[in-house]
């Protein structure tokens, strides 16, 4: 018995999909079926990632978002269930990295961080999610999927990485929060909490010496690769996943458990 995730027909949104994981959520998504809708604030960036979906077969759309602008992430919401239809897939990526003692960080820092990590995930969220409940009073029984990206951060203290950990955090239980309370209009919240995933914006500091003794106290002393988050990213958003809401997933080789 051979199993396959069938997009075909859905609308997905990636949230930070210019680079990094979220370009390679759009990728997978793309390759299963689905149309995506690229989003970020670098969206020159986002129209190669286009052309390079759509020279694959794939359909692609692209929106400007910032999500640290309320106004303007109901204007990217709105232009893309305009262009690509409704949004049946959130993959909420948005969000920035941040290293800092706690003791050292300013009022600015802590406003920049939450609100590009937190806020933004959640009124993402929010926004679409009120277009999923108004559907699905009309049309019941339709499963969406909203799939936040956390962090193990948000599971366990980092050395330095506390102020981006608290963000995370609240990820974590916000995601739980909505699963309650969107759940009864079959939308399914769950959280991917990555650990060391290397990408292009952080290989350099893996090929460091400060990056390789990091390496060496991970539990198999190795970082991970972008792919390793493929099939957990599909089953979440597949409609075989209809009994997983609320889950925090943990996609780290066990650092979280040490």
């Amino acid at each position: 018995m051979s199993i396959e995730v069938n997009l075909e027909g859905k609308t997905a949104l990636i949230t930070g999909a210019s680079f990094g994981l979220g370009a390679r959520f759009a990728k997978i998504l793309s390759q299963a079926g689905a149309r995506v809708v690229l989003a970020s604030r670098y969206t020159g960036m986002l129209k190669e990632l286009r052309a390079e979906l759509e020279s694959d077969g794939g359909e692609a759309y692209v929106v400007p978002m910032d999500a640290n602008d309320h106004a303007g992430i109901q204007a990217a919401v709105e232009q893309a269930e305009t262009e690509a239809g409704p949004i049946d897939i959130l993959v909420n990526n948005s969000g920035i990295l941040s290293s800092q003692s706690l003791e050292d960080a300013t009022f600015d820092e802590y406003v920049f961080v939450m609100g590009h990590n937190q806020r933004g995930i959640f009124f993402v969220a929010q926004e679409i999610a009120k277009r999923m409940i108004a559907r699905a009073k009309e049309t019941p029984n339709k499963q969406h999927s909203i799939i936040n990206i956390a962090s193990v951060a948000g599971l366990r203290p980092l050395p330095q990485f506390g102020l981006y950990g608290i963000s995370n955090a609240a990820i974590i239980h916000m995601t739980k929060a909505m699963a309650q309370e969107w759940g009864k209009y079959g939308i399914n919240v769950n959280a991917i909490c990555p650990g060391y995933i290397a990408t292009e914006i952080n290989t350099h500091h893996f090929d460091s010496e400060q990056g390789r003794r990091l390496v060496e106290k991970l539990p198999r002393k190795r970082s991970g690769k972008p792919e390793y988050l493929d099939n957990l990213l599909l089953l979440l958003a597949a409609e075989e996943s209809g009994f997983i809401n609320g889950a925090i997933i943990a996609a780290d080789d066990g650092i979280s458990v040490q």
